[in-house]
């Protein structure tokens, strides 16, 4: 398959991101080993980094009905340019919207990919694409405190991508390629024996990860793993071309029967790759949790399902989308609560809420 030219910017930070891998390899490979036989399971560190590039899968996580500064939504700007882009070309972000010269998402970049990007002419199309490594198949993404749907890319841009143990936000140590990833590996094999964490699923041991990675893939996990902290970030450098690069659309059952459905129908159908759905979150409007993302939260929650949920809907993720688009368009109706800018988070917040509390839909 015809993978896309890489610009001297993207092959530089590629380049830089392997090259630490390979200095901090033969360090990684001796904590691996140190865990392997603690497991007593007989496992090998190249059966480990082989299962990372069989199986392992770079899903992009994204809010399907979040408005971009030209009025359109993500899943209109999908459809019309049938390429995904990133936070320096949309200007919108479901993490920190910081990503502009000098910016917070500008200063991560230039640390973790050797100041690649920062070179004279580097344009904002030839930054990277965020999104995570889905190693446990979990239904709703790597990320999916990003967004509540997900594209699946093709095995063949594992080869154009990077990786770091956490997101880039917290400053991460550990980082790899798919073909020198023994350093993100060490650091997950560790914060699954220190934590009992893996990948968003609480009490996994290191001898349950290592068996989930390794066993035989012969359909995909129905357990959401609900990863709002704990995840592989994934890099993806180059053009990402739907038509080219994507090899599924998975989407959240709210959208069921909406407009944004049908869009996203459109474009899975256009560019040759099937449209799936996972199971959800939701959540009655007197269940969200006080405590996990704050007081605010509830509040906002009863507000947006009293003005915004239709008869006997809970809390998921279209309603939530229905608020955030209000407060784009008619900012005036919020302005009791302060800022958008602070209404927008807290929205985000509870998305998180949902993504951690939440039932899948029925």
């Amino acid at each position: 398959m015809y993978e896309p030219t890489l610009t001297p910017a993207q092959a530089a930070a590629l380049r830089y991101v392997r090259d630490l891998a390979l200095r901090d390899r033969p360090a990684a490979v001796a904590v691996i080993d140190r865990h392997l036989a603690g497991s007593g399971a007989g496992y090998r560190s190249e059966e480990l980094v082989g299962a990372v590039a069989r199986y392992g899968r770079l899903t992009l996580n994204f809010h399907p009905d979040r408005l971009l500064r030209d009025g359109r939504t993500v899943a209109e700007a999908l459809d019309q340019e049938g390429v995904y882009r990133s936070q320096f070309e949309t200007g919108i972000s479901n993490g920190g919207l910081t990503a502009f010269p000098g910016g917070d998402r500008d200063r991560w970049e230039e640390k973790l990919f050797g100041g690649a990007y920062q070179r004279p002419g580097v344009l904002p199309v030839e930054r990277p694409k965020y999104g995570g490594l889905n190693l446990l198949d979990h239904p709703d993404g790597a990320c999916p405190r990003f967004g509540s749907c997900h594209l699946r890319l093709r095995p063949e841009v594992l080869s154009r991508a990077t990786f770091s143990f956490g997101d880039t936000h917290t400053e991460p140590t550990e980082f790899g390629t798919v073909d020198v990833f023994e350093p993100v590996l060490a650091a997950l094999l560790t914060a699954t024996a220190e934590t009992g964490v893996s990948l968003g699923v609480a009490g996994m041991d290191t001898d349950m990860l290592l068996r989930t990675l390794l066993r035989r893939r012969e359909r995909e996990s129905c357990v959401a793993g609900r990863a709002l902290d704990d995840y592989i970030e994934a890099q993806v450098h180059g053009e990402l071309s739907l038509a080219r690069d994507v090899e599924a659309l998975v989407v959240d059952p709210s959208f069921r029967g909406t407009d944004v459905a049908r869009i996203l129908a459109g474009v899975a159908d256009r560019h040759g790759f099937p449209l799936t759905w996972h199971g959800g979150f939701e959540l009655p409007v007197d269940a969200i949790d006080p405590d996990f993302r704050g007081p605010a939260i509830p509040p906002l929650a009863a507000r947006v399902h009293a003005e915004f949920a239709r008869p006997g809907e809970p809390v998921h993720a279209a309603l939530i989308g229905r608020a955030a688009a209000s407060v784009v368009t008619e900012p005036e109706r919020w302005a009791d609560r302060g800022p958008t800018s602070v209404t927008l988070q807290h929205l985000k917040q509870l998305w998180h809420v949902l993504v951690w509390f939440g039932t899948p839909a029925h």
